[in-house]
């Protein structure tokens, strides 16, 4: 069984920071990327940012210079996110690009989400 759990939403003010965490925890042969995506009310769930591991991080262009990803080991990942918006305001994801064993195919894998509310 993998699990990825996440932690650190919550309501902030327009221009405040959070910083959400997402550890993999599990039968885990390798791991390929952490990152995470977000949903909207009423919008489909989308990509925000990666961290390959060995590679490079990657944004979406809406979060470029405010939101920062990082891993501190293999299995864990953070999403610092400042100068926060209300169309940031979100349910915040995790997800994780995993082979349980080496002889299976990489698959994804899903936390169950956070919220993220920005609001005055």
């Amino acid at each position: 069984q993998v699990q990825l759990v996440e932690s650190g939403g919550g309501l902030v003010q327009p221009g405040g920071s959070l910083r959400l965490s997402c550890a993999a925890s599990g039968s885990i042969d390798r791991i390929y990327t952490m990152g995470w995506y977000r949903q909207a009310p009423g919008k489909q769930r989308e990509w925000v940012a990666t961290f390959p591991t060995g590679g490079n991080p990657n944004y979406v262009d809406s979060v470029k210079g405010r939101f920062t990803i990082s891993r501190d080991n293999p299995n864990r990942v953070y999403l610092q996110m400042n100068s926060l918006k209300p169309e940031d305001t979100a349910v915040y994801y995790c997800q994780s690009v995993l082979r349980v064993l080496a002889n299976l195919a990489p698959q994804p894998y899903w936390g169950q989400g956070t919220q993220v509310t920005v609001s005055s």
